[in-house]
């Protein structure tokens, strides 16, 4: 392993005004469910569809997906000291807590649960393109050593990318002569993740005026987040290994991802039960 002579160096993004703190992090995660709503909204409106329903799934969603992103973080992860700390939120978590919870919003109120998840891969999509930019605010969720082009070290990150941070948290091995302060450069994975959001969106929306029945789009989403999440890990610093080498998270990824097959499979065809996305009156 070489460090760079010039690494790109890593600065959070932080800002204090008196008593009240604001970082990039919580920025980005405000941004992300706003522009999620603006998604969805305008597209049931553009449906014929009326948009009022989306306020209490943002709603659900922000308790739901941060709860959720805690509890795996702190649960299935083992970081028990981290249940009342400002970091330690994990994806997936956040995914399906937020998920489960608005679809238990969607079904008491009877908004129509195929039709809100069909807008809901799109907004999903929209809003974890924003939202990762709040990762690479604080530095959090980088990817392992590496000294190509555009390698980025953070000095001050959510751990440091030291050598020390490299062996002890993540179990990569560091060559003899690294001493444990060192800082090193890795994969900017958080960027890397910006941009295949926001392709993963782009993908979405010009689908989004299918001829399948209601759901068939949160089928094609849930095939695409698996397959990029379990891409991407290969290049994450990480140190939660299942079988062959992969990590939990890439595991929930296959599995999510063949799920997003059998909801396309099942919503491929409008029948009896199975409604089109436009109202009879629109599609007529």
């Amino acid at each position: 392993m070489m460090l760079l002579p010039h690494p790109i160096v890593h600065h959070p993004f932080a800002y204090a005004w008196g008593p009240v703190g604001f970082t990039g992090f919580g920025i980005a995660v405000l941004l992300a469910f706003l522009v999620g709503q603006v998604v969805a909204q305008r597209e049931l409106a553009r449906r014929g569809i009326d948009p009022e329903p989306v306020n209490d799934m943002v709603f659900a969603a922000v308790i739901g997906g941060l709860l959720g992103a805690k509890l795996y973080y702190v649960v299935v992860l083992g970081h028990w000291d981290a249940m009342f700390e400002r970091g330690g939120f994990v994806y997936w978590g956040g995914l399906l807590g937020g998920t489960l919870a608005v679809m238990a919003v969607v079904v008491k109120k009877r908004f129509g649960l195929w039709r809100m998840l069909d807008v809901g891969g799109m907004a999903c999509a929209a809003a974890y393109a924003v939202g990762r930019t709040g990762c690479w605010a604080v530095g959090d969720d980088y990817g392992r050593p590496w000294t190509g082009f555009l390698a980025v070290a953070f000095p001050a990150g959510a751990p440091p990318s030291t050598a020390g941070t490299m062996a002890q948290e993540f179990g990569i091995t560091i060559p003899a002569g690294v001493g444990p302060s060192a800082v090193l450069s890795v994969y900017p994975t958080q960027l890397y993740e910006v941009v295949l959001g926001f392709i993963m969106f782009v993908v979405l929306w010009r689908m989004r005026d299918h001829k399948h029945a209601e759901g068939w789009l949160f089928g094609v989403y849930m095939v695409l987040a698996g397959l990029e999440r379990f891409a991407i890990e290969f290049l994450r610093a990480k140190d939660d290994r299942l079988l062959l080498g992969l990590t939990y998270a890439q595991g929930i990824a296959l599995v999510f991802a063949a799920a997003g097959v059998v909801v396309m499979m099942l919503r491929s065809r409008v029948a009896a039960g199975r409604p089109g996305i436009y109202p009879a009156a629109v599609s007529s």
